[in-house]
């Protein structure tokens, strides 16, 4: 279904689902000794769509949906993508700040995984259903935040920085920002008013880390819908081109360089060898090529 301006989710459907679907790419990081993240594998058990379910159980192979990957290249690129953004927070913490933010925080665990010193904050905004089940799910195993997290059940269309300050974020102060996996599901215009939103919140010497995707059309090349129908065979009538929005949009290295940031960058090919992992353009993670990870701080 294709998005509406007034659209809302859980972690079940539209948007919510590639959260999910993100958390699932986790779980086998995580088996492979890639990353920490023992919280994905319940939390994906707990949303329960059969198709991640099942391959999590082994029931379904990577390779049924996309011949040209596997379950341990899956890994390596969720690993690569899950260091970029644990970089940013355990970056900021030693440098001494004490404000984290996690926009659309979906199935993210960060709060209840990372080392953060005494006296850290972590914010997590998202939809209230996806919040609340969150919260829920994760008291239920008894997981406990190594944290002070403070859950925002906010939707980023409306004030969101009137919620974090009620909530006690101090502009005043530093802060680390992630906004993992977002950008694409945003209108051209609110990617810029989340960063200018972001720009206001931030006190100089915060951070912020993000991707940057150029150019979006990848979501609906050849490939795509061969592996849209592929999983059409197994239950799961997501369309990632119905989720996100086309149209020329912002160069984000450029907007943030513009607004007083020190942007860095680092490409797809980059970022794997970075990590002791080979890159491979013949592979589904090629589609992802000109892809960049971008870490920025305000001077």
């Amino acid at each position: 279904m294709a998005r509406t301006d007034d659209d809302s989710w859980d972690l079940a459907s539209s948007v919510g689902s590639t959260a999910t679907m993100v958390a699932a790419q986790r779980v086998l990081s995580h088996r492979e000794n890639l990353i920490d993240d023992p919280h994905a594998e319940p939390l994906v058990r707990a949303v329960g769509l059969d198709l991640f379910v099942r391959l999590l159980d082994g029931d379904i192979e990577l390779a049924d949906i996309d011949p040209r990957i596997d379950m341990r290249r899956a890994a390596e690129g969720m690993a690569v993508r899950t260091r970029h953004f644990d970089n940013l927070f355990t970056g900021a913490a030693e440098a001494g700040i004490r404000q984290a933010v996690i926009l659309a925080a979906g199935l993210d665990a960060r709060a209840y995984r990372l080392p953060w010193p005494h006296g850290t904050t972590v914010f997590e905004l998202d939809q209230p259903e996806v919040i609340a089940f969150k919260s829920d799910t994760l008291a239920k195993l008894g997981a406990e935040p190594k944290a002070d997290r403070r859950a925002i059940a906010v939707d980023l269309r409306d004030d969101w920085p009137k919620a974090l300050r009620d909530n006690g974020f101090d502009p005043s102060q530093p802060a680390a920002w992630i906004a993992e996996g977002l950008l694409i599901y945003l209108p051209p215009e609110a990617q810029d008013l989340l960063f200018d939103r972001i720009d206001e919140l931030s006190a100089p010497g915060s951070r912020v880390a993000t991707e940057h995707i150029p150019d979006v059309s990848m979501f609906t090349d050849e490939r795509s819908e061969q592996i849209r129908d592929r999983l059409k065979k197994y239950g799961h009538d997501i369309e990632m081109s119905e989720l996100i929005y086309h149209g020329e949009r912002n160069d984000v290295v450029e907007y943030l360089t513009g607004h007083g940031w020190d942007v860095t960058t680092q490409k797809m090919a980059d970022a794997y060898a970075a990590n002791g992992f080979e890159f491979s353009e013949d592979e589904t993670i090629g589609f992802f090529a000109d892809m960049s990870y971008l870490t920025a701080v305000k001077r």
